[in-house]
């Protein structure tokens, strides 16, 4: 997901900018430029690569000092990562300047257009027609944000757009649909970015943009209209929660090591006044009726990546503690084949950032097909939470790293949560059983702490597996879906072949991948909560053994009847069975980010992967 940041204000725009691009950097990219505007001019800078060739080449040619400036870091779509391709993109008379982030999908169409109109446009971006587009418009009207409006009009996809132009250097100018962009109100000064992180050192009241909106910022003014011009009533102002030490790194290596030493905190932070004083559960916005939910018979979760295994095991708890059959949909995959939704469905939308474009069209066709929506996010004020009728904010705090940890465990405390609410609401769990499991999930976070403080061993195991190929992970009931996300973090992160299987499998085909000394990561169900299971999964261990595998074996305290078969032993703290994957996946974490490291990997930026993704 591409990083933008504008400003306007009495500080240098440069400076800001720039800080701000660097706070972004976890989005992933692979090219960067800024624009100020100085003297009546628009003077831009860009460069292919990380930040550091920008600061270079602004070492060497700097830009005038301004007070309105704009900034991007791009992920290519249309075109290769080169300076030419890079944002920002002027017009031809180097007046107007604008960064993009999403896909204009009409561009072909614009770009044919301006060609019969005699315009020579230079890059293969589908951006630098808007540019052209806006400098014709405001040649017209003189008025940048009428200029934006108008031509929004003309694009089609999702896009976020930020512009500025010579002929009024006291403004900056954003345009919103389909994707992310938030307001930053300083004191004499104004922000735009794809991201509060960007100007959160400054300041913490922010305000969303709607779809479809365009906003018009001034040091000491804001101006939200739709692009129909009429001005905007459903602009919400917020403030953010935590401050520009939250998103540092904080004397750890990496963003990724200071996320998952986080974890018991954000699991606590995510439990936080969920129990009234008369018992109840409570969520954080709810526009359905206790009535409507009792009337719910299905549930459906649509997420994608880690966001989906915190769905496939949150199906466990509804089914079991509400008996409602509730079904897990890949995002992606959801409105493409006609699923079967009406008003007495309940979709519930996980995303850490709620920008997530795959989850965020999920949602709209299910509300268009009359379903209701309950959003699980970790971002106040973004789309998916504004469209959904319910919402339920975890509290992880920034998570920087683009490979989610502490976003992780409190999406599935927040399934938990909502599981147990809807069980509240329709009677299936009396208060004093949700209270029960609340006081198991209010433990969490010293169990969680407990396993950081065992970790050394796990890092060992993996600095000296790195010369390995493939890793597998096996895991039943809830440990199947901890096998699949540990498996992901470490496709993620150290670029090796690793899957995760549901272990029953294993004599339906993947035991034909067992070889001598091939690491197996086991996920053990608890003796105490699924004895049947766990007999089976020791079973499992043993089979693999004796066939070669290197076994890496993840266990309650206690559970001696693994220990004969593990080649390695991981324990973790004794669990209510539904909760254990809270604790199961952190050495997953810990393992797959101590591998990266041993393989010389960047840990927080892997290579092809943006944090959020806006594109579908």
């Amino acid at each position: 997901m591409c990083g933008i940041v504008g400003y306007v204000g009495g500080r240098s725009a440069l400076d800001v900018v720039l800080a701000g691009l660097k706070r972004l950097e976890y989005r992933g990219y692979d090219s960067a430029g800024v624009a100020v505007l100085a003297d009546g001019s628009l003077a831009a800078a860009k460069k292919a690569g990380k930040l550091v060739n920008l600061e270079k080449e602004l070492s060497v040619r700097p830009l005038p000092a301004g007070g309105t400036g704009i900034g991007h870091t791009r992920w290519a779509t249309h075109g290769g990562p080169t300076d030419v391709n890079a944002h920002p993109h002027l017009d031809g008379a180097g007046r107007v300047g604008v960064v993009h982030n999403g896909i204009i999908e009409n561009f072909a169409a614009l770009r044919a257009e301006l060609a019969d109109r005699g315009h020579d446009l230079r890059s293969e971006t589908d951006t630098e027609v808007v540019a052209y587009l806006l400098a014709e418009e405001f040649s017209s009207c003189a008025d940048l944000a009428e200029a934006m409006r108008l031509v929004s009009l003309r694009l089609e996809g999702a896009f976020t757009l930020v512009a500025v132009v010579a002929d009024d250097p006291d403004v900056v100018v954003g345009a919103r649909r389909n994707s992310p962009l938030v307001v930053g109100v300083g004191e004499d000064e104004s922000f735009l970015a794809s991201d509060v992180a960007a100007f959160i050192a400054h300041t913490r009241s922010a305000v969303e943009l709607g779809q479809d909106q365009v906003v018009e910022l001034r040091r000491d003014a804001i101006r939200i209209t739709g692009f129909d011009g009429r001005p905007a009533d459903d602009a919400r102002a917020y403030h953010v929660g935590w401050d520009a030490s939250a998103a540092e790194k904080g004397g750890y290596d990496y963003f990724m090591l200071k996320e998952i030493a986080e974890q018991p905190r954000a699991v606590a932070d995510t439990l936080l006044g969920r129990i009234d004083a008369a018992g109840s559960l409570s969520l954080d916005e709810v526009r359905i009726t206790a009535s409507e939910l009792r009337e719910m018979d299905k549930v459906v979760i649509v997420a994608c990546g880690t966001a989906f295994h915190a769905g496939l095991i949150a199906k466990y708890a509804i089914e079991h503690w509400t008996r409602i059959p509730c079904e897990v949909e890949l995002a992606s995959e959801f409105r493409y084949r006609d699923p079967i939704l009406d008003p007495r469905t309940l979709v519930v939308a996980i995303s850490q950032s709620g920008e997530t474009m795959d989850t965020l069209m999920a949602l709209r066709h299910a509300r268009e097909q009359g379903a209701k929506v309950l959003a699980i996010c970790n971002t106040n004020g973004s789309t998916i939470p504004r469209e959904s009728d319910a919402v339920l904010y975890t509290h992880a705090g920034p998570e920087v790293a683009v490979a989610s940890t502490k976003a992780f465990l409190t999406q599935l405390v927040a399934c938990y949560l909502v599981a147990l609410y809807l069980g509240q609401v329709r009677g299936t769990k009396w208060g004093d059983e949700i209270q029960a499991v609340v006081r198991d999930l209010s433990h969490i976070a010293g169990a969680v702490e407990e396993v950081l403080g065992t970790m050394e061993p796990v890092r060992d195991l993996a600095r000296t597996l790195a010369d390995k190929d493939t890793v597998l992970f096996l895991g039943r009931h809830v440990g199947y879906p901890v096998a699949l996300e540990g498996a992901l973090k470490l496709k993620e992160l150290a670029y090796m072949h690793a899957e995760g299987f549901a272990a029953g499998e294993l004599k339906h085909g993947p035991i034909a991948l067992i070889e001598e000394d091939l690491p197996v990561v086991v996920v053990v169900p608890s003796p105490r909560g699924r004895s049947v299971l766990h007999d089976k999964v020791v079973s499992n261990i043993q089979e693999i053994r004796a066939r070669g595998a290197r076994t890496i074996v993840i266990a309650e305290e206690g559970d001696e009847a693994v220990v004969p078969y593990a080649d390695h032993l991981v324990r973790i703290p004794v669990t209510p069975t539904l909760l254990q994957p809270l604790v199961a996946t952190v050495p997953l974490q810990v393992f797959a980010c101590e591998l990266a490291t041993a393989r010389g990997n960047e840990v927080d930026q892997p290579r092809n992967l943006a944090k959020s993704v806006t594109v579908e």
